[in-house]
């Protein structure tokens, strides 16, 4: 795997690749983006072009988690900052989720 087929969830900034995403989803937004088995809903709502990686462990009371916002997600490798503009109707659809969507 190269690291040009890795994508970030603009919602959450979780990292994995694109085919991924559309096998298994995004395991923190699945409920809300439903990105499993769409492609064009994986390229709306992730991005290519991400700067840095951090590893979650998901151990309660990381101040990596807290710094990032990313406190509550499940394990696994995020992005730092992620580029890119997530469509208007999921940025609804986050938000009736009660997630925080901070571009």
């Amino acid at each position: 795997m190269s690291m040009r087929s890795l994508r970030a969830c603009m919602v959450c900034a979780f990292v994995q690749t694109g085919s991924k995403f559309q096998t298994a989803g995004c395991p923190n937004c699945e409920d809300f983006l439903e990105m499993r088995g769409h492609q064009d809903v994986v390229l709306d709502c992730t991005s290519a072009v991400f700067e840095g990686l951090v590893a979650l462990n998901g151990l309660e009371g990381s101040w990596v988690a807290k710094w990032q916002r990313l406190e509550g997600n499940k394990a696994g490798t995020y992005a730092v900052k992620v580029e890119g503009i997530l469509p208007d109707d999921y940025v609804a659809a986050a938000e009736n989720a009660g997630v925080r969507y901070v571009p």
